[in-house]
């Protein structure tokens, strides 16, 4: 108000203003002509594809969860009950002995075991060797790195059976045959046969200018590694963490050729042999195979959040 006394009357400087005067409100700014105030969008319509693509998923999940829910169902059910109603018919009363029986006969807590500590082993292991062979392939840049990258998925494509005969020869003369040591050992070169081939790739595209800037402030190849490539690359570990793990406790052939002894078998081994063994009925072939599922399906949804993190790290930057 006293800028505007000024302007129009300059003799007038000094004129106070009363005390409760409030000041003029600044005039709002104005918007161009042209320009519009943005429209909030309503929810985008589903296109005709993203109705196929729902129906094509809830068809394809409805065909997975039936063998599951046939397993649930028949897990619970007495011989004569699954004799009189069939496979698809819910029980008739709630009948838990096909679990204890098969719980008792293989002495599930060791098979447990077993699988956990080969599974958790393998996985250890199996990350720590591929973070290392692809640190030196995609960021150390050996020669023949091309050839080398070539002949590890050459060998991973190998079919087990190919394997069977030489690996037990070789584990025969050192010493190891029906050792859980020997089950570790296979399985850690496999799995990190194809971890080292993913992570190479990875590796590969690793921004130079960080590992420069790395280098010229004074790190060797070690801090490097678990300073800068490590803590970038931990989603991508923690995915092939999860996948060994759960691909060495669903494996079935090689543990069947190098556990013997009963002592050493894993789950998927024990619930085969005794179903040739003791001819199990059908509801406790069941119970016996929901068993060997609820440890891996309890694995899942403990790292359901580190799988998904993983695998989506990549796509957002």
């Amino acid at each position: 108000m006293s800028a505007i006394i000024e302007e129009l009357d300059p003799e007038h400087r000094d004129v106070e203003l009363p005390a409760d005067a409030a000041p003029a409100p600044a005039p709002a700014a104005r918007q161009p002509r042209g320009s519009a105030r943005p429209r909030r969008r309503g929810p985008a319509k589903r296109t005709p594809g993203d109705w196929l693509v729902l129906v094509v998923a809830i068809v394809l999940g409805f065909f997975i969860a039936v063998p599951f829910l046939l397993i649930l169902v028949n897990s619970f059910k007495s011989p004569a009950d699954y004799n009189t109603s069939g496979p698809l018919a819910l029980p008739t009363e709630f009948y838990v002995d096909g679990l204890v029986a098969f719980w008792e006969r293989v002495n599930f807590p060791e098979k447990l075991w077993n699988s956990v500590f080969i599974s958790g082993l393998v996985a250890v292991f199996a990350v720590l060797i591929s973070m290392f062979n692809a640190f030196a392939l995609g960021i150390g840049r050996v020669k023949g790195r091309l050839w080398i990258v070539v002949l590890i998925l050459l060998a991973n494509m190998l079919p087990q059976e190919v394997l069977l005969y030489p690996l037990y020869f070789m584990f025969k003369e050192a010493g190891l045959y029906d050792s859980q040591w020997a089950v570790i050992i296979i399985f850690t070169v496999i799995q990190s046969a194809f971890g080292t081939y993913l992570l190479a790739s990875v590796y590969g595209t690793f921004p130079r200018e960080l590992l420069e800037a790395a280098s010229l402030d004074g790190a060797s190849r070690w801090q490097i590694l678990w300073r800068v490539v490590y803590p970038i690359s931990r989603p991508t570990l923690s995915v092939l963490l999860i996948f060994f793990f759960i691909w060495t406790w669903n494996e079935f052939l090689i543990p069947l050729t190098f556990l013997v002894s009963n002592a050493t078998q894993t789950v998927p081994v024990a619930i085969t042999v005794l179903q040739g063994d003791r001819l199990m009925d059908v509801t406790t072939t069941s119970a016996s195979a929901l068993l060997g599922l609820i440890p891996t399906l309890v694995f899942f949804l403990i790292f359901q959040r580190t799988l998904t993190r993983g695998i989506t790290a990549g796509a957002v930057k």
